[in-house]
């Protein structure tokens, strides 16, 4: 078995890589080819949530389960909000071959799920990009938007201006080799007038943009929001959009309050829905059609996702000869 932690798989897997892997990933979601059950989600009597997540690949000859908790107060500890850990198993043997860091994993495959619909959906010329939120998902969500897209400059906002600007700050040097300059702003209006590219990732449960604000040809990715309570995306948002596409539509409805509520509200209709991502990587829907369609991209996770992102570690790993093995 080999154990891979978050230096291993920083030292053989990039965004670009997760990126293609979530790709993959839809792909093999939308060709109904992977086994995905809707995540169990139990309720901690500690203030969390416990999620597993399993899901089989025979393509890539594997299943895996990630096993993830949400417990906000564990920033208060310094301890990870979304500790998660990710096993794979060979399925001609059965065996778990590899225990990985899945909070990393987590982190990367979340914002490669922005990065895929940047890539996909994304208007070409895209320049100005926009980040609410700056929580443990923010590094990954910032760095998928430039690994897919040259962006100039991307405006970043959360309610606490001391942690903006130290996250702003951060980014600005960790992530200079993609040439953007990273700008902590004073609202969320601010941060998305003129964006080309918005992406959401908070836990809100009031929406944390004005879709009055929201261009023509903005990509619009919410990734935070995963129960019934919570509405990062507004309702003008979703009334302007062009098109809407979901990572997984039955995980969506079952999970997303985003589009739960007004879906029941009757201010969105399934025929506004636009259908799963994967069929856009198959070219069976098309994407962007034009570079005035606001469109919508909401992704709750599935676990085909981190199936196929720790089949490509755990690849990368075996190659380069990294990691430990227990025996």
């Amino acid at each position: 078995m080999l154990l891979l932690n978050k230096d291993d798989i920083k030292k053989v897997f990039t965004m670009k890589d997760a990126i293609e892997a979530d790709k993959e990933a839809y792909r093999i979601f939308s060709e109904g080819k992977a086994e995905v059950p809707l995540r169990t989600n139990m309720a901690s009597e500690k203030n969390g949530s416990m999620l597993f997540m399993p899901g089989y690949v025979s393509e890539l000859g594997c299943a895996g389960m990630k096993i993830v908790s949400v417990f906000p107060d564990n920033a208060k500890i310094g301890k990870p909000v979304t500790p998660a850990t990710v096993l794979l198993m060979d399925d001609s043997t059965g065996e778990v071959v590899s225990i990985l860091d899945g909070t990393y994993i987590t982190r990367v495959r979340t914002g490669a799920a922005s990065g895929a619909a940047v890539d996909l959906l994304a208007v070409e010329n895209a320049e100005i990009g926009a980040l609410i939120g700056t929580g443990g998902q923010a590094p990954a969500q910032l760095e998928a938007m430039l690994a897919a897209r040259k962006l100039k400059e991307v405006r970043v906002y959360s309610r606490n201006k001391e942690k903006r600007e130290k996250f702003a700050q951060e980014m600005n040097e960790e992530l200079k080799s993609y040439g953007a300059v990273i700008k902590a702003v004073e609202s969320s209006d601010e941060a998305i007038t003129d964006a080309d590219v918005i992406l959401l990732a908070t836990t809100s449960e009031t929406p944390v943009i004005n879709g009055d604000l929201v261009k023509k040809g903005a990509l619009v990715s919410g990734v935070g929001s995963y129960m019934p309570n919570m509405h990062e995306i507004d309702e003008k948002t979703l009334k302007k959009a062009s098109k809407i596409f979901f990572d997984s539509k039955d995980a969506v409805l079952a999970e997303a309050g985003c589009i739960i509520t007004p879906l029941k509200k009757g201010v969105i209709s399934e025929s506004d829905f636009s259908g799963d991502i994967g069929e856009v990587v198959m070219g069976t829907k098309a994407g962007r059609e034009s570079d005035d369609e606001i469109i919508v991209f909401k992704s709750v996770g599935i676990g085909v996702q981190d199936v196929v992102t720790a089949k490509r570690i755990y690849d990368k790993a075996v190659e380069k000869n990294i990691g430990t093995e227990w025996k």
